[in-house]
């Protein structure tokens, strides 16, 4: 376990977005009087020919009626349209077994990829149609305990909470108290008995910090293909998060966004052997508003 102070550079994904509703066919009789046998009816326009659009991989930051907003890894936004034809698929299991959810289960903060539908003349009213959402089951199970118990803490503590609101701002405004790097096998995200220990040991020392948050972050080192490392990244900070939650206690109502970031912003050089192990790693960070920790 290496355990670094103050590392600045940490981002907050916030993301809002306003939504357009779609349109609706129109039809219309209309029938002369002097000419009883004429009959004129509207014209019912076509809809456009769908062709296989772009694969969208990012994170959902939000959601408002049958439009979701994907925030990719480069910090573009899109905004797709979910329908009654859009498959939605979570994986796990020993053998990736998939399910079919609901639309309900498209939770801010949750990691997908998007195969999409456009259409063929590149009319500009339509715009990118999901065809099928995939995920990960351990993503949904974060993301559903992470909303739930936040609105139990609005309405058990929603004074404390406004309070703490007001303290907290973007992600600048805080101070990094620490940072526990876990580390991992090569391709692995199983967790020892020693990362299990000190991550319960870390979880309990900020307990005592009333205003403390917590922000894990996975990496990988430079081995294997960039999606790959990205889904890497990703299950080794939901490893990180179960545990701290469901073994530690750290609650979840004080647990920023998670993210997984490949190989990006590594320790050590990915070159040598010993680099390498030190950037398979998740960190997980405390931090605490500059506002409260210069009183």
């Amino acid at each position: 376990m290496r355990i670094n102070s103050k590392r600045p550079g940490i981002r907050f994904l916030l993301a809002v977005m306003a939504m357009s509703t779609s349109g609706s066919v129109l039809a219309q009789q209309q029938q002369n009087p002097s000419e009883p046998n004429i009959i004129v009816n509207g014209v019912r326009p076509e809809a456009p020919v769908m062709t296989a659009g772009p694969e969208i991989k990012g994170v959902i930051t939000a959601r408002n009626n049958d439009k979701i907003k994907i925030k990719t890894a480069d910090g573009n936004s899109t905004v797709i349209a979910v329908n009654d034809a859009t498959r939605i698929k979570a994986s796990g299991g020993l053998f990736g077994s998939r399910n079919k959810l609901a639309a309900d289960s498209l939770l801010n903060g949750i990691p997908v990829t998007v195969k999409t539908l456009q259409p063929a003349d590149g009319q500009s009213d339509y715009g990118l149609v999901a065809s099928q959402i995939s995920f990960r089951n351990t993503d949904l199970k974060t993301a559903t305990m992470i909303r739930n118990a936040t609105d139990q803490r609005f309405e058990e503590q929603s004074a404390a909470t406004e309070a703490l609101r007001g303290r907290m701002g973007d992600i600048d405004k805080y101070n990094i108290k620490s940072t526990t790097n876990v580390h991992f096998d090569v391709g692995r995200a199983e967790l020892s008995a020693e990362d299990k220990a000190n991550l319960c040991s870390t979880a309990t020392a900020a307990q005592g910090q009333e205003n403390a948050l917590m922000l894990v972050v996975g990496y990988t080192d430079s081995t294997g293909n960039q999606d790959f490392n990205q889904q890497l990244s990703e299950k080794r900070a939901a490893r990180v998060i179960n545990y701290l939650q469901q073994a530690c206690g750290w609650k979840p109502y004080r647990m920023l966004t998670p993210t997984g970031m490949a190989e990006a912003d590594p320790l050590a050089d990915n070159g040598t052997a010993e680099g390498k192990a030190q950037n398979r790693r998740v960190a997980v960070n405390i931090l605490v508003s500059k506002s409260v920790d210069t009183m």
